[in-house]
């Protein structure tokens, strides 16, 4: 080594620098490859190589729609983002994956379906109003035919999606609603997978509506409307209206605020039913209308026992419309309405008596308080309903409590001239019809039902006499509604209201006499001959048929006889007495005629003879009422064979009679 300068050493030429090589993709040969590379390289410049591939190594295509979740979410993100600039190509592809059809051919797999899912999952912040085609078609696509884990996903989509856009709470709510009422059609059958029951999902429908009102308490006022718009229409078919009511019901029991207007909305719907049904019953012939409630077949309990066979029930009913005469068609569809109106109500008085024989207070009185609003705002106004009031007759029964309660309610009505003077008239027709057929109504209601009665009479009486000119039902409809009341339950309970032995021993204003053979507690025969021969003459208004059974026992009993006045009646007319209730209410213009004024008879100045609690037909759910029913008993000696059911050997004017009295079909002792 060259001494350093410093030092005297000598210097050494410095070294020369190396260039830097830079990587490149060009391996180096080595010897290994020689033989290789030889190999490979063609003979001939003008000549290419020769690509073979190796058949037992299996070659995969990926499938654009299985991509890694990451991925995914970014397509669906930037076709959100691309949607809201103008272009829809991506999102317009998002969309077509669910609104393909599952049995279509390229239907999207489930694996699919859950990737896309997830994806939009976590892109619910971009599903604004301006996607709404895109959420449109995730909601109606057939999610609720699936597996566990996809519905699972797809309610957590629900949820959020609910949570993040107000906006779409509506349709949410009104797609699972909808599971309640149909099912899905065959079109909605998922390839490869088992059909789901329709209870199974309907009880997934209930689930997803169960987390969404959990998760949004405000959501059920929103269901609360949407519930009332899909609820059957009255021409859809029983099936239809039996599985709405009952998931109705299974609603409120996760939803209990809604309680009192799902059974309100029920109740509602079954009125129109009832009372359509009446209409049509009196638009056919009166034996076609007999023979329809009285052949209507026991209707199976439940749902689910008929499911099967309903579908095919109503194919064949399509199929052989074209052959049946108008007449029968339309008694046929009044049987499809009775068969809808049993069941409904089979069903709530199977869901109301466990409230009522339970032990909790607060349930029996919170269900009393719905049925007792219920006959307010609903059944009470209602002219003609003839059978949904019956769950008032039968509940009102279950204690001495409640029978008062019902009973007053009614008073309260028919005496009430704040209210209108058709719904005091319709409360003076329950009052009667309840305390005349209540079977655990006791004596003593009856006699101060009787009294109460007869006082608010007095009362009209003193009010309507000084100006009365004769009969008039326009003018005084109040007073004849309350007294064809009380010739009803005389009719009836007259035995209750007969003195008792103690009685007798112990009211000195109670004639003993031997020629006596019915002894009444006072008052009776007062109040009814001071109404009967009254100025207002009420035998002449009320209804006929009443009016002659009243009459006949009335005269076998000793009360009072009363054919004298209406012979008399025979040669009065009404129209001789009717006026104008008030010029000022007629602004001075002549009235109007119209079909009913114009009839040659007098039927429409006179009362009807209706009376809500008349015979239960209904085969199935009759089961509920008849233990808590008074069957129609004849008088011994008036009525030959114990019973006013009526006879063919009777003659035209007893049957009529019994008829009006609601009189029934079943003979009793």
């Amino acid at each position: 080594m060259a001494p350093n300068p410093r030092m005297g050493e000598p210097v050494l030429p410095a070294p020369t620098k190396q260039p830097v090589r830079r990587p490149t993709l060009v391996r180096k040969r080595d010897d290994t490859d020689s033989s290789v590379d030889i190999a490979r390289t063609p003979s001939s410049p003008s000549k290419r190589l020769k690509v073979s591939f190796d058949n037992e190594v299996e070659v995969k295509v990926m499938d654009d729609w299985e991509k890694a979740p990451a991925i995914r979410r970014e397509e669906v993100r930037r076709a959100l983002e691309r949607h809201a600039q103008g272009d829809d190509s991506a999102y317009d592809r998002v969309k077509e994956i669910y609104t393909t059809k599952p049995t279509a051919e390229d239907a999207p797999s489930s694996t699919t379906l859950r990737s896309y899912t997830a994806a939009l999952l976590s892109s619910v912040s971009g599903l604004n109003r301006s996607c709404s085609g895109l959420v449109y078609a995730v909601l109606q696509s057939a999610w609720i035919n699936r597996d566990e884990d996809y519905v699972a996903l797809f309610l957590r989509l629900l949820g959020n999606l609910v949570s993040a856009q107000g906006v779409y709470l509506g349709d949410v709510l009104r797609m699972l609603v909808g599971y309640l009422v149909n099912a899905p059609g065959r079109d909605s059958l998922v390839l490869g997978e088992s059909p789901v029951p329709r209870s199974q999902i309907q009880n997934r429908a209930h689930a997803a509506l169960r987390y969404l009102l959990r998760l949004i308490p405000s959501a059920s006022g929103v269901l609360s409307s949407i519930v009332t718009n899909l609820f059957p229409h009255s021409s859809d078919s029983k099936r239809a209206h039996v599985a709405y009511v009952q998931n109705l019901l299974k609603v409120i029991e996760y939803a209990p605020e809604l309680q009192a207007e799902v059974l309100s909305l029920i109740t509602e719907r079954l009125v129109k039913i009832d009372v359509q049904v009446q209409v049509d019953l009196e638009d056919l012939a009166d034996d076609v209308g007999d023979g329809i409630v009285q052949d209507i077949p026991n209707i199976k309990s439940g749902l689910s026992q008929h499911e099967d066979d309903e579908d095919e029930s109503e194919d064949d009913t399509d199929s052989s419309d074209e052959e049946i005469d108008p007449d029968a068609q339309r008694a046929k569809d009044i049987t499809t309405n009775v068969g809808k109106l049993d069941c409904i109500l089979d069903i709530l008085f199977t869901y109301y008596d466990p409230q009522f024989s339970g032990t909790s207070v607060q349930a029996r009185d919170t269900a009393l308080d719905i049925l007792f609003s219920q006959f307010t705002t609903i059944i009470l106004p209602t002219y003609r309903s003839r059978h949904t009031q019956f769950l008032l007759f039968h509940f009102a029964q279950t204690s001495p409590a409640l029978v008062d309660n019902f009973v007053g309610a009614c008073v309260h009505f028919a005496f009430d001239k704040g209210r209108p003077a058709i719904m005091r008239q319709s409360a003076a027709a329950y009052l009667a019809s309840f305390v005349a057929r209540g079977i655990h109504v006791p004596s003593q209601i009856v006699r101060d039902v009787f009294d109460y009665i007869g006082g608010q009479l007095a009362i009209y009486r003193a009010e309507y006499e000084p100006n009365c000119r004769g009969p008039d039902l326009r003018r005084y409809s109040n007073y004849y509604s309350l007294l064809q009341a009380l010739l009803y339950i005389f009719c009836f309970r007259w035995r209750d209201l007969e003195a008792g032995p103690e009685e007798q021993a112990d009211d000195e204003d109670i004639p003993l006499t031997d020629d006596l053979a019915h002894i009444w507690i006072p008052g009776i025969k007062e109040t009814l001959a001071q109404n009967i021969f009254s100025k207002l003459n009420p035998l002449k208004v009320c209804s006929p048929t009443i009016v002659n059974e009243f009459a006949k026992i009335s005269n076998h009993l000793g009360v009072v006889y009363v054919f004298h006045l209406l012979e008399t009646n025979k040669r009065l007319r009404l129209s001789q007495f009717s006026r104008p209730i008030d010029r000022d209410l007629t602004f001075g213009v002549p009235e109007r005629e119209t079909a009913l004024s114009v009839r040659k008879d007098e039927s429409y100045q006179q009362l009807d003879e209706y009376f809500p609690f008349d015979p239960y037909h209904l085969p199935r759910s009759k089961r509920w009422v008849e233990s808590d029913y008074r069957e129609w008993k004849g008088i011994p000696g008036l009525h030959d064979d114990g019973n006013a059911s009526g006879s063919e050997d009777e003659d035209e004017e007893e049957s009529a009679a019994e008829e009006g009295t609601g009189t029934d079909d079943e003979s009793t002792d």
